[in-house]
């Protein structure tokens, strides 16, 4: 197997292991009433509160590496030049996206624990703050939607490259394009995202590891060799 090949399908793995890590951030996640104190305390106190936002977080960082993997895929093509896009978007969008994620998981794990312990902390207030703050709260909402938009993009260079199937972007772009309001539904829609998540990233994964070869690329014809015969 040529070392192209095989980065693709290290990559296709990478992605499934992301599906597996967006199904387990929601399913595995402890569901309380937060608008509680008691309730507050008991989830983000929780060890499962930390692994599950650590699941998440990993998932964020290997979705771009595949999309890399699908530029490489598809180069040579029409749809290269936009594949390219997607995954630098995708990128970005996670680097915005981390941040957030690294103060509900920890930030907030550690302020609950101390109120579950006794200490005189406004966890509510607290946790709120942190939260709501408006360039958090920007960075966030702004790397979630260059996620969406770089899923998007990737889902319709698949479509036009006549590599992949052409539908095995869709759901992932799907799945994405839901990531922000998601976050305003109830638990049991936001479990359902994660597979439906995991099912996309899945579905792409498996085009990836099925893909024969990465396109190669259009070489120039060689030149003709001009004769240099001595001067008489």
């Amino acid at each position: 197997m040529s070392a192209p090949l095989t980065r693709i399908r290290l990559s296709a793995a990478a992605l499934a292991l992301a599906g597996t890590m967006f199904a387990l951030y929601p399913g595995l996640r402890p569901w309380r009433d937060e608008a509680t104190l008691q309730g507050a305390q008991e989830a983000m106190s929780s060890p499962w509160w930390v692994a599950t936002h650590l699941f998440a977080m990993i998932g964020f960082i290997l979705v771009p590496l595949a999309l890399f993997a699908v530029r490489r895929v598809v180069e040579g093509t029409r749809a290269e030049p936009l594949a390219l896009t997607a995954a630098v978007t995708a990128w970005i969008g996670a680097g915005l996206t981390l941040p957030y994620y690294g103060a509900e998981d920890f930030g907030l794990h550690v302020l609950a624990a101390e109120s579950a312990a006794g200490a005189q902390l406004d966890l509510l207030g607290l946790a709120e703050a942190i939260r709501y703050q408006p360039v958090a709260m920007t960075t966030f909402g702004v790397g979630l939607v260059a996620l969406a938009v770089g899923a998007v993009m990737a889902a319709v260079a698949i479509a036009r490259s006549g590599v992949l199937p052409r539908l095995s972007g869709a759901l992932f772009a799907v799945g994405f394009a839901a990531f922000l309001p998601q976050f305003f539904t109830p638990a049991a829609v936001r479990v359902g995202h994660g597979l439906l998540v995991a099912a996309g990233c899945l579905w792409l994964a498996t085009a990836l590891w099925r893909a024969t070869r990465p396109a190669t690329p259009v070489t120039a014809a060689p030149s003709a060799t001009l004769s240099t015969a001595p001067a008489s």
